[in-house]
C-alpha cells in the first residue's frame, strides 16, 4: 500500500516555518542607532529647582554606548520561554532525523540545505542587559543629584514621553496635577529598558525611598526589539525596583500608542502592553493602560494630543490626558489604597 506524503508534507510545512522565523530573528538582531538629540526643553523639575541639562529627547543621544552587563533577572510572568543546550540538540536532531529518512517529493530540497533545517539558540535579549548611551550621562548626573535630596512621594520614570515635563509647555500642566506633592522626574529622551536598568543599578536606585513611582518604558526598544523581548526588559525594571524601593508602589503604564492603526511601531507597543499587565499582582505593581483616550474613534491619534509625525510625544493637551486618567490611581497609592 502507498503511504500517503501528507503527513511529510505537515513536516515539512513546520520546517519551513521555523526556518522563516530563525531568519526574521537573525534580520532584527541590530538595533537601531539613536539619532543625535533635540534642543533643550528648559526649567528643572518640578519643586526641585535642579536644571535639566541636555536635550528634551525621545530621538536619542550622541555618544557611544556603555558596554552591557549581565542580562538581568526577569519575572516568570513576562519571561519568553527558551530551550535548554539539551532540549534544543534534542529537536535538531530530531529534524535531522526527518530529513535523513524523508520520502516527499521534497526529499533532494531538503538534503541540499539540510543546513538550514535546524532551530538556532534564541538571540540575547539586548532590552535586559543594562547599558547606557554616554549621551545621557548628564542627565543620569542630575538624576542623582535629585535623589540626594531624598523626601520623594512620586517618582516618574521613563523616556523623553516624561523627561519633556521638565519644562516647556508641559511643565505648567504637570504643576497643575502634581506641584503640591515632593516628586522627582527620572525620565531621560531617548532612553530604553537597558538604559534604565544600568542608571537603577549605578545611583538612580540608591539613597531614597519613594512612596509610589509611575514607570513607563519601551518605546524606544521597538526599533530593534520584539514585544516580548522589551517586556523582559520591563520586567527586568520592575525586579530590580521592587528591590531597590521595596516599600514603593508601582503604578506601570503601559506605553503609549504611537504612529498609525497597523503600524509595526503601533503593533509592537500594543503586544508590549498585552504581555506587561500579567505584572500587575494588586499588591506591590499597578498595570494601567490608557492608550485608547489618546485615540479618535478611527484609532488615529489626533495632531492637538501628539503633534510629532509620526505621533510619539503629547502635547500639553495630551499631558492633561495623561494626568486626567493617572491621577486617581496616584493619589490612592500614596494613602496605601489600590486603585
Amino acid at each position: 500500500m502507498k503511504t500517503s506524503p501528507l503527513p511529510a508534507l505537515r513536516c515539512l510545512n513546520l520546517l519551513c516555518a521555523l526556518a522563516l522565523t530563525a531568519g526574521a530573528v537573525r534580520a532584527a538582531d541590530a538595533v537601531a542607532a539613536p539619532a543625535a538629540p533635540a534642543p533643550a526643553a528648559g526649567a528643572g523639575p518640578a519643586g526641585r529647582g535642579l536644571a535639566a541639562p541636555g536635550g528634551r529627547g525621545g530621538r536619542g543621544g550622541g555618544g557611544p554606548v556603555i558596554p552591557p552587563g549581565p542580562p538581568a533577572p526577569v519575572p516568570a510572568a513576562v519571561a519568553i520561554p527558551r530551550p535548554t543546550a539539551d532540549e534544543l540538540a534534542q529537536m535538531n536532531a530530531a529534524l535531522k532525523q526527518f530529513v535523513t529518512t524523508n520520502t516527499s517529493p521534497a526529499k533532494a530540497l531538503l538534503q541540499k540545505y539540510q543546513s538550514m533545517v535546524t532551530i538556532p539558540a534564541p538571540r540575547a535579549n539586548s532590552a535586559i542587559a543594562p547599558s547606557l548611551n554616554a549621551g545621557y550621562m548628564a542627565k543620569h548626573t542630575r538624576n542623582l543629584e535629585e535623589a540626594k535630596l531624598g523626601d520623594v512621594d512620586i517618582l516618574f520614570m521613563g523616556d523623553s514621553i516624561t523627561d519633556n515635563l521638565h519644562g516647556g509647555d508641559h511643565k505648567p500642566v504637570f504643576d497643575q496635577y502634581f506641584g503640591t506633592l515632593k516628586t522627582a522626574n527620572f525620565g531621560i529622551g531617548g532612553d530604553n529598558t537597558q538604559g534604565v536598568l544600568w542608571r537603577l543599578q549605578n545611583g538612580e536606585g540608591q539613597g531614597f525611598q519613594p512612596k509610589v513611582i509611575q514607570l513607563m518604558i519601551g518605546t524606544n526598544n521597538s526599533g530593534g526589539n520584539t514585544s516580548a523581548e522589551i517586556a523582559e526588559g520591563v520586567g527586568a525594571i520592575v525586579l530590580e525596583m521592587r528591590k531597590d524601593f521595596p516599600a514603593a508602589k508601582i503604578l506601570l503604564l503601559g506605553i503609549f500608542p504611537r504612529a498609525t492603526p497597523g503600524s509595526a511601531a503601533r503593533n509592537t507597543v500594543a503586544g508590549v502592553n498585552a504581555i506587561i499587565s500579567k505584572l500587575d499582582d494588586r499588591q506591590h505593581v499597578f498595570f494601567l493602560d490608557i492608550s485608547a483616550k489618546f485615540l479618535d474613534a478611527n484609532g488615529l491619534i489626533p495632531s492637538d494630543v501628539m503633534a510629532d509625525m509620526p505621533p510619539l510625544h503629547p502635547t500639553a493637551k495630551g499631558d492633561a490626558i495623561w494626568f486626567e486618567a493617572v491621577k486617581g490611581p496616584l493619589a490612592n497609592l500614596l494613602k496605601g489604597v489600590a486603585p
